[in-house]
């Protein structure tokens, strides 16, 4: 979006011409210029229709009619009239025509006068379309809250502030995209969060060269970090839980919240801090911490069971007796690698079929198609039975974590090191694994001071025992 230098003036028809070339007045039907004529002196509103309420321009009108006097236009009127004739909870004055433009197209009202000389009064009195926050889909837990962030920046915020009651919470605004000016929030406790984190932070999002962040979050990631596109490890972590995003700010955490996007965004990120659950902490912590330590091995195996298991066929003879029942009695027409990568396709079709198709009809049509396709391909020859036991494993334990980034960046490492161990056989499976932690440890995110292995690199006990164990929240 074009950034107008140009300042208002004491002639009230010359800043009426300047707001309706600027806004392209008359070529859309919601920007609303609303004229009224009281004693004597213009009154000229600017907004858009949808995000203020008819009640409220209709309220401002009607105590606006009752008031004989609206300014002198000397320098200080416009301040004086705002301060106590305009019955509105925020009100601001400016001479700046970007900012009056801005806050225009962001839902604000704004009121041009003859009295008010070279300054206009900006009435923030919209509101928003907005959900209900509900519980997020693909963070659920079987005890706590429900709610969930929404599309609405300001109730992000209100959410964020019911649960943490403390003037130190900090709530910075910025505002990203050049043609879009999307409004953007970091979250931070000033007594606990990295002062220089917030700052390199705070003037990545400040620079950002981007023309919009339609995406809303996914955007601003791509535009933080540009690098290293071929790594497919997440580079930030996020969440659509009010209570997860309060608990990462209160832990020193900084937590970024984009306006159309429910999902709020932690800085820094950790790859262990991805296999933490809300649930855990919404048990005993006995329970929790065992929970924990499933979901650890149950995730990460999803990375090395085909791999080895593949490795091991590839030496079938030198197996030991007692572990030759994984050896499948009918290897199919197809050889093995083949069936594995098929199957890893199939899988991710079966997915999108079931994202694209009705909800009404998903559940059953995803749970038939599996079965049809299972079933149908073992009698043809292209599958046998132990691939699909294999992959059935892994496609379920991949749900143990709530990342769906995560849980490809697994699939390709499994897939890389399948690819090698075809190849090169137990060196490619050793080789496969050196390059999976290169990767991990490589992966270019916006951490500042930490390591994305972080509690081992920088190693820090303590913050290791509470990613393995669930200990008593530090006060």
């Amino acid at each position: 979006m074009e950034v107008f230098t140009e300042k208002l003036c004491s002639d009230l028809d010359k800043n009426i011409a300047i707001m309706d070339r600027l806004l392209h007045y008359g070529d859309s039907f919601d920007l609303i210029k609303r004229t009224m004529q009281i004693n004597n002196t213009r009154l000229v509103m600017y907004y858009i229709d949808g995000f203020v309420k008819s009640e409220e321009i209709q309220r401002l009108m009607l105590h606006f009619v009752t008031l004989k006097d609206f300014g002198d236009g000397s320098p200080g009127a416009a301040q004086r009239f705002a301060d106590g004739c305009v019955p509105s909870a925020e009100v601001d004055v400016t001479d700046s025509v970007d900012s009056i433009i801005t806050m225009v197209l962001s839902g604000c009202t704004a009121m041009f006068s003859e009295g008010f000389g070279a300054e206009c009064i900006i009435i923030d009195a919209r509101t928003y379309p907005a959900r209900q926050a509900t519980e997020p889909e693909n963070d659920r837990v079987m005890r706590g809250s429900r709610d969930g962030f929404v599309e609405t920046l300001i109730f992000n915020t209100a959410m964020l502030r019911r649960r943490i009651r403390d003037p130190r919470m900090t709530v910075q605004y910025i505002s990203g995209g050049r043609s879009s000016r999307t409004d953007i929030a970091l979250c931070y406790m000033k007594d606990k969060a990295d002062t220089d984190y917030v700052k390199l932070l705070t003037e990545k999002l400040e620079n950002m060269d981007t023309d919009s962040l339609t995406m809303g979050h996914e955007s601003i990631a791509e535009t933080l970090i540009r690098k290293r596109w071929y790594n497919p490890f997440p580079k930030i972590r996020t969440t659509e839980r009010p209570d997860a995003a309060a608990a990462s700010v209160l832990e020193g955490d900084v937590v970024l919240l984009c306006d159309n996007s429910p999902e709020a965004m932690i800085f820094p990120t950790s790859i262990f801090d991805f296999l933490q659950e809300t649930d855990d902490y919404y048990l005993p912590p006995l329970t929790g911490t065992y929970l924990r330590i499933v979901r650890q091995i149950v995730f990460w195996s999803t990375m090395f069971v085909t791999p080895i298991w593949y490795l091991l066929l590839m030496h079938e003879a030198i197996l030991p007796e007692w572990i030759q029942f994984i050896v499948p009695a009918d290897s199919g027409d197809l050889p093995i690698i083949l069936q594995l990568y098929l199957t890893e396709f199939m899988i991710d079709g079966l997915k999108l079929a079931s994202m694209n198709t009705p909800s009404v009809l998903s559940n059953s049509l995803s749970v038939v198609g599996g079965l049809m396709l299972g079933e149908f391909a073992v009698q043809v020859g292209w599958l046998c039975s132990d691939v699909i036991l294999y992959m059935a494993f892994v496609s379920i334990a991949n749900f143990t974590q709530s990342s769906y980034e995560l849980g490809y960046a697994f699939k390709f490492m499994r897939m890389l090191l399948l690819l090698f161990t075809a190849l090169f056989s137990t060196w490619g499976f050793i080789g496969g694994v050196l390059l999976v932690l290169i990767l991990i440890v490589t992966n270019k995110t916006v951490n500042g001071k930490r390591s994305y292995l972080y509690p081992f690199i920088p190693f820090d006990g303590r913050a290791l025992a509470r990613l393995v164990f669930r200990l008593k929240k530090r006060d």
